[in-house]
Parts: C-alpha cells; structure tokens; sequence
C-alpha cells in the first residue's frame, strides 16, 4: 500500500498508472461508417517477426509498449497460436497498420490485450470500427465479462475512448517496469512524451 505524497522511481525504470475496465454485457455499436479501403484480417497462425514489427509500430516506437518485446519467440509463439487467441490486423493498401489482440483463454471472459492504430489511420473514425469490431468478436463467444487495462504511457486519449467505448473502470494500480530504452529493447528516440532518466 503506498502512503500519500511522492515515491521516487528508480533511474532506468519507467512508473505508470494503470487502469483496468471491464464491459459486463455487450453495448451497442456507436455508429461509424465503414473506412474506405480498410479492411480487418484475420491470422490464424500469425508470424512471430511480422507481429513483432507491427507491435513495435503500433505502440512500441510511440507509446512504449514493451511486453511482448521481452517474451522469447517461443513463448510469443505458444500465445499467438493458441486455438484461444484470435489475431487480427488493420490492413490499407496491403499494408498493416493496425492491430487488435484478443484472448479467450480464461473460461467465460475475453482480454482485449492489444488495440491499437498507426498513426497515418488515427482519426476519422477508424478507431472506433475496429472497436466495433472488438466487440462483435469478443461477445460472438459464451462471455460474461469483456476486460482490458490502459495505462499512462499509452495514448492520451486512450482510457476516455475505452469508456465512450462502453468499458467502465474497476480498478488502479500503480506498475513499475525497467525502461524499454535503458534496457536496450527499443531506441532512445521511442517514446518522446516520456523523458528517459538513466
């Protein structure tokens, strides 16, 4: 339990605030034309280097997103293909700029674990069909629970977009994590809205 008034965080390490949310029923879609030449896809069996090059544009290079840049290929690998997991990529002009990750490993609950847009796709809508899509996928299986967390590395506009969404905050913690740019996993250029102190 932290006490009121300021903690330091260690040189090298990153310190973010985490919110998680949760949809107990599915919501109505919030109505959003259909982006002209976007398309979802679907990977069934999607390649460890591919994944790992659009997660980087995604929400590494911007946003600091390091998790799945500390897993080894193996075990990227076990979740990506598991039967559970269900992949899918925002694709324009054949080239994918868009990434949602969903995981329904836990019995009667889905985790969207990764949403997200590059930049060239942020804006005009195309946001909010592919959370359309999220939660037309999530609740087609048996669920009773839609859950996700966001964090304050992430996109600033990122938690009140999940709420609009229909997710409702449950809980906040506080994660401490070594700096993806300290560490060596990313460039020191990544990230620019979070000073790096070594």
């Amino acid at each position: 339990m932290l006490n009121e008034g300021y903690h330091d965080v260690p040189d090298g390490m990153l310190a973010m605030v985490v919110t998680h949310l949760e949809m107990r029923a599915q919501v109505a879609p919030r109505p959003v034309p259909q982006p002209t030449g976007v398309e979802l896809r679907f990977h069934e069996t999607p390649d460890v280097d591919w994944y790992w090059a659009l997660f980087r544009r995604i929400g590494a290079e911007e946003w600091l997103w390091f998790s799945r840049l500390r897993l080894s290929r193996e075990a990227l690998e076990d979740i990506l293909h598991h039967p559970d997991v269900a992949l899918f990529s925002v694709e324009r002009g054949g080239e994918s700029l868009g990434l949602l990750e969903l995981d329904f490993r836990q019995e009667g609950e889905c985790e969207l674990v990764f949403f997200g847009l590059a930049p060239a796709l942020i804006g005009g809508g195309v946001g909010r069909w592919l959370m359309n899509s999220a939660i037309e996928q999530a609740w087609s299986r048996p669920i009773s629970r839609f859950h996700l967390h966001t964090c304050t590395l992430d996109h600033p506009g990122a938690l009140s977009f999940y709420r609009r969404s229909g997710f409702v905050a449950f809980r906040r913690q506080v994660e401490i994590a070594a700096d993806p740019r300290v560490v060596g996993e990313l460039p020191e250029s990544c990230g620019p809205h979070m000073p790096l102190i070594r």
